[in-house]
């Protein structure tokens, strides 16, 4: 039988039902991380790339990734640092999957660290801070409500980009909505969840299985 490793961390918090218990999981992956596993495991299988590393340690690199792809491995990419792989070894196999790496497929200047955070070295790796591509989906939700003007909402936005990844976070943001006129911001944000498209794509990726499609 195939074998599945899936790397993650952050993104999984929040799922509706557990990781299938065929699935291997592994921490966010590192630098050499893909490496050790073909060493590990001569029979190529398939590895879900979700969530990996950014500045605290080496990110996951493209050479072992083409590596694991030339000796047969099935590599898919999504969520945060495996969608943004995934956008740029499209061309050499990796496949990608969700909103997210959409984002990064559809626009080549779409920021790395719009995905990034802050959050624990081990698991359960809590995390933080918000990723900026979660605000994005709130900001957007506040505008199609005519919640505030447009431009108050571009002027967040641009606030946000401009800020290190670790200090975006949501406190901070119900702040800056309520100086401009949200007072219920604070309120509107304990349902939040649905705007963290990291972890709604890795739960309908998880559901659909796509990745049992070629076997």
């Amino acid at each position: 039988m195939t074998c599945t490793h899936l790397f993650v961390g952050p993104t999984a918090h929040g799922l509706g039902k557990p990781i299938p218990q065929d699935v291997r999981t592994h921490a966010p992956a590192r630098r050499g991380d893909i490496d050790r596993l073909l060493a590990d495991h001569p029979a190529p299988g398939v590895i879900l790339l979700a969530d990996g590393t950014f500045h605290s340690y080496p990110s996951v690199g493209h050479r072992e990734l083409r590596d694991a792809l030339t000796a047969g491995w099935r590599v898919w990419g999504l969520c945060s640092m495996g969608a943004i792989r995934a956008a740029e070894m499209h061309p050499l196999g990796m496949r990608g999957y969700g909103a997210v790496h959409q984002r990064f497929a559809d626009d080549p200047d779409f920021a790395d660290d719009e995905v990034a955070l802050v959050h624990g070295l081990e698991p359960p790796f809590h995390a933080v801070s918000e990723p900026l591509v979660h605000i994005r989906a709130y900001l957007d939700h506040l505008r199609l409500l005519g919640t505030l003007p447009a431009a108050r909402l571009d002027e967040v936005l641009a606030d946000y980009k401009n800020r290190w990844y670790g200090d975006r976070t949501l406190p901070s943001l119900a702040r800056r909505l309520q100086e401009l006129g949200h007072p219920t911001a604070r309120d509107d944000m304990k349902d939040f969840d649905r705007f963290r498209l990291k972890t709604r794509d890795l739960e309908a990726f998880l559901a659909e299985r796509p990745w049992d499609e070629a076997e």
